[in-house]
């Protein structure tokens, strides 16, 4: 967004400021609107701003950390989903009725009770009221979602844009002021470089404020190996090739775009919304610039979330034999990050009366 566009925008974003601090202000107060409190350990993961940080796999990898011990729950809005209301995700569902996100967590995860809701008490309630009710849920997406009152509030910001340099909606992406990362317990700085160094690691929590009753943590992405879409026929993945169509609906894609130069050197980018539900003319587009690149050795790569979007079998039907791939990843915490993140949550579930 330009500067001069930017400013345009700035006395719609005063505006929608002052609407978020009120809002944010009776909750903190209780008048009006209260946060309601749940007897089961309730974990939040989000950020300030609208997409990008890394949410899923950073729900993926506290899934990876509980569900040997205990019964987890997912909860999402099921953002893109055609249906309304509660929904507990099970053999008959897709994308379409559930979402993209809750679609990931219940195809990798066949133990973990994967749920949306429009409304997150109505969520919390009806996951507690299940005969098979969760030890601890996982709230997707839940920071700004204040009716709810977790125990323990995780904020994710991203390495590359860090909250503190963003501006309020309409002029940036901001969803509310910076000062709601009070509310957080720990804050995460993803999507960093393998190599940290502490001086980086100290201007970082000295630029974001980082509060006395708050743990500053740095993750970044680590990639896995590229894996054929589900049944569409592909031939195992090279280590290499003379050209890639790579094509996605995230926020924010350069980490995905960049780790894939290890793969090819010449590229062909479709990008699409965040979110994005693809047609048969998307799918036909992607499959008309494979058919243009020139060299013989080459492929069609793009991300697990826009994988899930691809399951449908109007659109299957037109990449039968090509060679697609999508790149799954999972998050890694820095140096003893990991260990303290492990424990702070361990902790909270086994007793999340002392928070």
């Amino acid at each position: 967004m330009s500067a001069l566009f930017r400013l345009l925008l700035f006395p719609l974003a005063l505006c929608y400021g002052l609407a978020v601090r009120v809002r944010n202000k009776c909750f903190d107060m209780g008048f009006l609107w209260r946060s309601k409190r749940y007897p089961i350990p309730l974990i939040s993961v989000g950020n300030l701003t609208v997409g990008g940080t890394g949410k899923t796999p950073h729900v993926e990898y506290l899934i990876r950390l509980l569900q040997p011990h205990y019964r987890v729950a997912t909860l999402s809005r099921g953002y893109g989903r055609r249906t309304r209301g509660f929904r507990l995700a099970g053999a008959g569902d897709d994308f379409l009725t559930v979402g993209d996100e809750p679609m990931q967590y219940y195809t990798k995860f066949k133990k973990v009770m994967v749920s949306v809701s429009n409304s997150r008490q109505v969520g919390v309630r009806r996951l507690m009221e299940h005969p098979s009710s969760p030890d601890v849920i996982l709230m997707d997406d839940g920071f700004q979602h204040r009716f709810v009152k977790p125990g323990l509030s995780i904020l994710l910001t991203d390495f590359y844009h860090l909250y503190v340099d963003d501006h309020l909606m309409p002029s940036g992406t901001l969803r509310e002021h910076v000062s709601g990362a009070d509310r957080a317990d720990l804050i995460i700085v993803s999507k960093s470089g393998k190599v940290l160094s502490p001086i980086t690691r100290r201007d970082i929590a000295e630029r974001l404020r980082i509060k006395p009753h708050q743990q500053l943590l740095f993750s970044y992405i680590a990639y896995q190996d590229l894996k054929p879409i589900p049944g569409l026929g592909a031939p195992p993945p090279l280590e290499s090739y003379s050209s890639l169509v790579v094509f996605s609906g995230i926020a924010n894609t350069y980490p995905f775009k960049n780790y894939l130069k290890k793969f090819a050197s010449d590229f062909e980018i479709l990008e699409f919304p965040d979110h994005h539900r693809y047609s048969v003319r998307d799918v036909l587009k992607i499959k008309q610039a494979y058919e243009n690149l020139f060299p013989k050795n080459k492929a069609i790569v793009t991300t697990g979330k826009d994988a899930m979007r691809l399951q449908h079998p109007k659109l299957l039907k037109h990449l039968k034999g090509l060679p697609i791939y999508y790149l799954p990843i999972e998050v890694a915490f820095h140096h003893q990050d990991g260990e303290i993140f492990d424990r702070i949550v361990q902790q909270f579930v086994a007793d999340p009366t002392a928070w």
